[in-house]
């Protein structure tokens, strides 16, 4: 059983999609309980599995753990958490710019939500016996800007870096409880944050910006998540997966 946060659309979605393939049953999330969210639930839910509706605000860390066990009481214990909710900037620009507001609203949901639900979600597992036949693991959602800036998004930038060291922190953590925690690291991805954008992020690829020429779909990354989430790399914890076409090599 596995939440997704984010998963009403984009990459989110699309984990759930290649989740609920490999039988994983589905708490799909998002900020409202709306005809988006509805329709994400029936997407998810044909590939045969129960999927049901998890709205809540990843902000909002008082309602965590009350979240959990209404999604537990509806499809039993989870064994997944995949931390994908995420925003983008404010407004593109120069660092100089950047507003309070803007900074802290990427801190607040790319960093702050992610660290607390997975603290909930890790207390709930070690308060119960769980079945050691099955894999446990926490799938983080940062961003090949955790490692590289991108001036306009300067704030976005930093609050993807300080969420790779969440995954670092709680692998650490948990690794002795035999929970695995991974850091998925997407580069130039179709989807709607980056839709403004993505006809440059295509030409730029197929200039050389990436070594296969082309941007990522949010399929490729669910096809990532679902594989660590079901403990198809077998004897890790605490990877970053670069998951952006060889983006970030180093080359000269």
């Amino acid at each position: 059983m596995a939440l997704i946060t984010g998963s009403s659309r984009g990459i989110g979605l699309a984990a759930a999609v290649a989740l609920a393939r490999e039988g994983f049953a589905i708490a799909v999330n998002g900020p409202a309980d709306d005809a988006e969210l509805k329709a994400a639930v029936g997407t998810v839910q044909r590939a045969g599995v129960r999927a049901v509706a998890a709205p809540f605000d990843v902000t909002d860390l008082s309602a965590h753990d009350h979240k959990l066990g209404e999604i537990e009481d509806a499809l039993g214990p989870l064994t997944t958490l995949v931390n994908n909710a995420g925003v983008g900037v404010m407004q593109r620009g120069d660092p100089l710019k950047v507003s309070e507001d803007s900074y802290d609203r990427c801190l607040a949901v790319n960093t702050k939500a992610m660290f607390f639900l997975t603290q909930a979600f890790a207390r709930r597992l070690l308060a119960r016996d769980r079945d050691v036949s099955l894999f446990h693991s926490i799938v983080n959602v940062t961003s090949s800007n955790a490692v590289a800036v991108a001036e306009p998004r300067s704030e976005y930038c930093v609050s993807k870096a300080a969420a790779a060291m969440v995954s670092k922190a709680w692998a650490v953590r948990l690794g002795r409880e035999n929970i695995a925690v991974y850091d998925v690291q997407p580069g130039l991805i179709a989807t709607g944050m980056t839709a403004p954008v993505i006809a440059q992020y295509e030409e730029r690829a197929k200039a050389g910006l990436t070594l296969m020429p082309r941007v990522g779909q949010p399929e490729d990354m669910g096809g990532i998540i679902a594989s660590l989430a079901s403990g198809k790399l077998p004897y890790t914890t605490g990877q970053a997966i670069s998951a952006d076409a060889g983006m970030l090599v180093p080359r000269f």
